[in-house]
């Protein structure tokens, strides 16, 4: 029961990669405070965390891409929860496209949602942090931080963005009790994953099943991850079984990545 007497705050959790993580650390006795833009779906997600691992979970209405929801957000933890010991940062990604797609208000819309969002998230929990002398942030970032993913230019911009600002803060935070980690995610069996290969699929007017058993030959291990699997991954490094371990990247990807980190 790693997570005992602690509180993680996780991003975007009503369904996918978040709640996966949200659900690893409710498994091992965490307190979870989850949040996401619709009020029905993150008070379902709460309550199955309630239900299923009897631990203390509760939904927050937040929009990644708006300041002052994410401010609320942390401030109405710590009201609730008194602390938070880790964050998880997260957003839904940007559309896909190519870039004569691409107007500056989309550019102006991704850059929100996805780089300033983590700007916003992390600044907002650092002074409770400070004040406690101790804390965990992962970032949830992209594959594409190391090789671009051709229809998803504005993911691919803002994405590497984030993993500089991770590195930048790991040497800062360091000093203070505090680490900083991104967590990439490989082809991890989500509902973003499903509708990107559908636009993929679309494109090469194919199947989708074609796409998809493409795609999992590109992959050593043959499949795609599943949603338990990333949560039991950033579980880990959110919890002090990675306590010497600070502006590093994990990826999540079933042995797809062949490059050096």
């Amino acid at each position: 029961m790693m997570f005992k007497g602690k509180v993680i705050a996780v991003a975007a959790a009503s369904a996918g990669l978040g709640f996966g993580i949200a659900e690893a650390v409710a498994k091992q006795g965490g307190s979870v405070s989850i949040a996401s833009r619709t009020r029905e779906k993150i008070d379902a997600a709460a309550k199955s965390l309630r239900e299923a691992q009897g631990v203390n979970a509760k939904g927050y209405v937040m929009d990644a891409a708006d300041p002052a929801s994410i401010s609320s957000w942390i401030t109405d933890t710590l009201e609730d929860f008194s602390r938070i010991d880790g964050l998880v940062v997260n957003a839904g990604g940007p559309p896909p496209g190519k870039f004569d797609a691409f107007s500056d208000t989309d550019w102006e819309r991704g850059f929100n949602l996805t780089l300033m969002s983590s700007v916003r998230m992390i600044r907002a929990v650092l002074p409770s942090m400070r004040e406690q002398g101790s804390g965990s942030i992962i970032t949830i970032t992209s594959s594409s931080i190391k090789e671009p993913i051709d229809i998803l230019l504005l993911s691919n911009v803002f994405r590497s963005g984030v993993v500089s600002l991770v590195k930048s803060l790991s040497s800062d935070l360091a000093s203070e009790g505090i680490r900083i980690n991104n967590l990439v995610p490989g082809q991890i069996d989500t509902d973003r994953v499903k509708s990107n290969d559908m636009f993929k699929a679309n494109q090469l007017d194919i199947a989708l099943e074609d796409w998809q058993k493409k795609r999992h030959g590109m992959i050593p291990m043959g499949r795609y991850g599943t949603i338990q699997e990333f949560g039991e991954a950033g579980a880990f490094l959110l919890s002090d079984a990675a306590r010497y371990i600070t502006g590093s990247t994990l990826f999540v990807d079933g042995g797809k990545s062949k490059t050096v980190w």
